[in-house]
This record gives C-alpha cells, structure tokens and sequence, in this order.
C-alpha cells in the first residue's frame, strides 16, 4: 500500500512542477545564504581571534560553505528538471535520473540536518574558547604600551559596547584582575599603596569597572567606581541598580549572537529543503504513472512510497543482500566463473 498517495490531474502536475521550478530557484539562493553565512562566520571567528582560545571551531563554517555550495549545484538542477517536466515528453530524458537525484539530495538535507546537530556540538566548544579568550583578553587590558597587546583594551571596550555586556561572565569578573595599569596609579598616595600591599600578587584590585560597562539606558550617571559600596554614592544600592551596568556577560552574549544565527538559519534551510524534496518525489512518481498509462492527459497517482515503510525497508535489504551474493566470485574454477568446476582439467 502506497505510503500518502495524492491524485493528480494534468493541470495539478503542471502547477506542481511549476512551483518547484520556482522553489529550486529559491533553493539556490538559500545555497548562497548559506555560502555567505560560513564565510560571515570565518571572518567573525578570525576578526575576534584574540578574544577566543585556540580551539577547532572553523569546521562549522566550512561545513557551511561547502554545504551552500552542493546547494547550489543540486537545487539547479532540480530547477532544470523540474522546468522540462511541464512537458510529459521531456520527462523521458530526465526519467532515469530523478530518482538517484531524489536519493542524492534526500543524503544531502540529511547532512545539512548533522551540520545543524554540528552547530550544537559546536556551542561547548565556542563556549570554553571565549572563557579562556575573554579571561586573558582581560587580563591584558591594562596593557596599552605593550607591543602586541596595546590593542586589546580597544577590542574589549568595542565588544562590551556593541554587545551590551560586560566582563566574561558578568561585570563583577572585572574585581578579580588589575585592569588599570601602574604607569596611571598615584604611588605617593596612601590609598593606592594600601591596595597593593593587601593584595598577595601586589596586584590593584578594586570594586570597579571600564567605561565601556556603562549601561546608556541608565537615568542616572554612570557609577563605575566602588560600585558595591552604597554610602559612597548618594540615594544608590548596587543590589537594585540594574541599569547602572550591563548585566549580561560578553561570552553569554557572543554565544548567543552566532548559535542563534547558525542554527535558525541552517534548520531553516533544512525544513525548507525537505519540502521540496517532498514535492519532486510527488511529481516523480505522478510522471512515471502516467508514462505506464500511455495517455499524457490522464489523472495519475503519486506518492512517497510505493510500498510501507516496512515493506519499503525489506525489498531494499534483499536488493542489498542479492547484491552482496552477485558480487561473490566461485573460486572453484581458480576465479573464473567461466570454468565449471565439476569437469577435471586434467581428463581428455
């Protein structure tokens, strides 16, 4: 019994491959889509290179191009055949292709499907570069006369800004390490050498953050400065000031921003793919029904499977098996299946 048989009628199968048509072509600019979102990515991952520890994270965009590209090729020809069956003649030319192209690109959507499941696997591992990144992108901030991180406190100041975050985590990350450099600390001041002297490492630690922290939806003045001490400032408590900073941290943020673009995007195109697939195989099969009936103007019927699932799935293990038994060579007759092995060679 056919798996979802539909009844189709010539002007039914003629707006069908017309709609394909139109939806291979689409097809092929989502190839582009995702041709143009791997090289995005590899520009992203290289721009922000120091921000991230060296991880292998570039397989996700490469899988990307290459798979934006097989696109492409693929949906134009679906495109080409799907066009010239408007014409039940033309059809013949492409009869004995369209169910190995079906095959090809039914394996394909299913490898854009793993690259999807790859953009999730690909989450843990971007995650842990950006803590190592961002921890020494930190660390190194206040080092803005050292050649080869004199960058950095820009690069971070820049993130923090575009992405509306701060620190790795969250702003309290910025306590932990010594983001000002000495070259701008009063050391005759009893203050700033009070804070050296408690800290083991004679690192200056204190309650407070960058500029580019500041949250500009704030009503108030940016408060950047001992930011848990609420009697330093006037009707202020750090516990309920959440607009004073950007709460979210940079590797939450950075996260989102790029999981949420591939996947979305990738399931997308997935969903989509399949679609037309579904479509192609509908119109595969109403043709080749029609071809059995001999009049190109009848009423045909097209479906999924021709058989269940299950039954599907049994004649293709016997095709398998019978395959496998073809390919057997009788060595009886030292290899040649020619040779018949009951005769002895050496009887006249």
């Amino acid at each position: 019994m056919a798996v979802l048989k539909v009844k189709f009628t010539k002007t039914k199968r003629d707006k069908l491959a017309q709609v394909l048509w139109i939806l291979n072509w689409i097809s092929v600019v989502t190839g582009v889509i995702l041709f143009s979102l791997g090289l995005f990515l590899k520009v992203e991952i290289n721009k922000r290179g120091e921000l991230m520890a060296e991880r292998d994270i570039q397989y996700v965009p490469n899988m990307l191009i290459a798979v934006g590209l097989i696109a492409c090729a693929i949906n134009f020809l679906g495109g080409k055949i799907c066009y010239d069956c408007v014409d039940t003649t033309k059809f013949l030319r492409w009869k004995l292709i369209m169910l190995p192209y079906i095959i090809c690109t039914f394996f394909f959507t299913f490898c854009v499907l793993v690259g999807a499941v790859m953009c999730y696997s690909m989450h843990g591992e971007l995650e842990e570069a950006l803590r190592l990144g961002l921890t020494e992108a930190m660390k190194f901030y206040k080092d803005t006369d050292t050649p080869g991180r004199c960058f950095l406190k820009r690069t971070v100041d820049m993130l923090q800004i575009q992405f509306q975050c701060c620190g790795n985590s969250g702003y309290k990350d910025w306590f932990q390490i010594q983001w000002i450099s000495n070259r701008y600390l009063d050391m005759s001041h009893k203050e700033v050498m009070d804070r050296l002297r408690s800290n083991v490492e004679g690192k200056y630690l204190m309650d407070g953050v960058p500029f580019s922290c500041c949250n500009i939806d704030s009503p108030r003045p940016c408060i950047q400065q001992q930011i848990t001490n609420n009697s330093a400032h006037f009707n202020y408590e750090h516990q309920t000031e959440e607009l004073n900073l950007w709460m979210k941290g940079c590797r939450q943020a950075l996260l989102e921003y790029y999981t949420h673009i591939v996947q979305s995007i990738v399931m997308s195109v997935c969903l989509f793919q399949l679609s037309v697939l579904t479509g192609v195989r509908y119109l595969q099969t109403s043709l080749e029904n029609v071809l059995r009936q001999g009049d190109p103007n009848s009423e045909s019927d097209g479906w999924l499977l021709e058989n269940s699932f299950m039954e599907t799935a049994r004649i293709n293990l016997n095709i398998i098996k019978n395959l496998g038994k073809n390919n057997q060579i009788d060595t009886g007759g030292n290899g040649d299946p020619n040779i018949d092995p009951s005769i002895n060679p050496t009887r006249h």
